[in-house]
């Protein structure tokens, strides 16, 4: 049965019309005249039976349908991209996946993992995009997404299948330089120190005061970052204590340039988890991944 599937050129040239808003720039991109690229659309625009582009004065504009069709070939076009890509460098094996990650999980925790999962299987290749809310993969060309969420929000993710990896410990860390004055510290003592703050999340050094049993009604000043790459930086720096997942700061740790305050950890609400489609059909690549990825997190 054949398919209803216009020409990939003319697709191609109403792409980067549409991206670039002008016949003009798209023929430049594309190395065509703009008659070319005028000719291309307007046949698109009759297999369609629709009109992607509004004609004025001083150009094109996106009719609605048009705008709504560009974001649906844009995401097609890099996917057809991706895997013609990958079967060029993979000679046809297969393997690869897209994957969405939370930003510093994936830097922090997967990226120096990377190398030992080339090492077990290598005809795995991961493509690695910044991530940090639900989407609908249906809408996606990602194969799963590293997700941290509580299980409340989970239940708000419909139609996936979620596989925990690990909960977030937190703990208080800090540069040796910061510690020096002290042999040791109790979690009232952390309350002489500055406490760096993250900005996502206001609350924390009240919560983990009050799991130990100190008040810390003054536990909310102190300099504010959004990410846990900022505030290991600026702890590492000696600008004050921050509270950071253990897993997350394992290489400062190994190298000394931060320690553990008090190893006294707070078990957070959050866990990480590998977020998949509930498809009937997986990809062996990405069933490789699952189990590699749970032996690493064990």
């Amino acid at each position: 049965m054949s398919r209803k599937i216009p020409m990939l050129q003319a697709l191609h040239c109403f792409e980067a019309a549409a991206r670039h808003q002008s016949y003009t720039h798209a023929a430049r991109e594309l190395s065509l005249t703009q008659s070319a690229v005028s000719r291309q659309i307007s046949s698109l625009e009759s297999f369609l039976g629709v009109q992607l582009f509004q004609r004025t004065r001083h150009g094109v504009l996106l009719t609605p349908a048009g705008a709504s069709y560009a974001r649906q070939i844009a995401a097609r076009l890099d996917g057809l991209e991706r895997d013609t890509l990958d079967t060029m460098a993979r000679q046809g094996g297969g393997g690869a996946l897209q994957l969405a990650s939370v930003p510093t999980f994936a830097t922090r925790w997967l990226m120096p993992r990377l190398p030992g999962l080339a090492e077990q299987q290598p005809d795995i290749i991961v493509h690695i995009d910044a991530y940090t809310k639900p989407f609908m993969f249906a809408d996606t060309e990602y194969d799963a997404a590293l997700y941290a969420g509580t299980p409340e929000q989970l239940a708000r993710w419909p139609g996936t299948r979620a596989t925990l990896l690990m909960h977030e410990d937190i703990v208080p860390v800090a540069s040796p330089r910061l510690l020096a004055q002290r042999s040791s510290w109790q979690p009232q003592d952390l309350l002489e120190l500055t406490l760096l703050q993250q900005s996502t999340r206001p609350g924390a050094w009240r919560q983990w005061f009050d799991a130990m049993q100190v008040d810390g009604a003054l536990a909310r000043y102190g300099a504010r970052y959004e990410l846990f790459s900022m505030l290991s930086m600026a702890a590492a720096q000696g600008q004050g204590v921050a509270l950071l997942p253990r897993m997350l700061v394992e290489t400062e740790l190994a190298r000394g340039e931060l320690l553990i305050v008090c190893d006294r950890p707070l078990r957070g609400k959050r866990a990480y988890y590998l977020i998949t489609p509930e498809a009937a059909h997986e990809k062996l690549a990405l069933q490789q991944f699952r189990l590699w990825l749970q032996g690493e997190a064990a």
